[in-house]
């Protein structure tokens, strides 16, 4: 798996998750992607940011084979992966909770230190983050109860 950093023609960032360059090369020839705020068909690649680790270095355990996407059951394979990206979410994001808004304009305009956070926006204030190019992405989630 490879993440690509992509803007769409509106100036909104997000991030691509693909099999291999070619994947990505492939899906944008062939019309297949789009912006998830604006949704948007004009998409382009642009430079990442480089990684900085200041610990050591991550150990990120293999999938066992009982837990790989088996066959072609695309309902399966969708729902195996949803929840590897909630896993990785829950795990390397703070949560801010309902703070979430104040705390993504602070990050976006340099009032707090740059992190990873999640958290909770009405559709009115996540509309007002993208109307100020805050990019903000809506993922939905399990309820916290689940993960107690």
């Amino acid at each position: 798996m490879i993440v690509f950093d992509l803007t769409c023609a509106a100036g909104h960032r997000f991030e691509g998750w693909f099999g291999s360059g070619e994947d990505f090369a492939s899906q944008s020839a062939r019309g297949l992607l789009s912006c998830p705020s604006c949704g948007a068909a004009e998409i382009e690649r642009v430079p990442s940011a480089t990684r900085f680790n200041s610990g050591a270095a991550e150990n990120v355990p293999a999938v066992p084979a009982a837990q790989a996407p088996q066959g072609k059951d695309p309902m399966a394979i969708a729902q195996i992966l949803y929840a590897r990206l909630v896993d990785q979410m829950l795990s390397s994001s703070e949560d801010v909770g309902k703070a979430f808004p104040d705390e993504a304009r602070r990050i976006h305009y340099e009032e707090a230190p740059a992190r990873a956070i999640r958290g909770e926006a009405t559709p009115e204030q996540h509309a007002e983050l993208v109307d100020e190019g805050i990019p903000v992405l809506r993922i939905p989630m399990p309820s916290r109860d689940r993960f107690s």
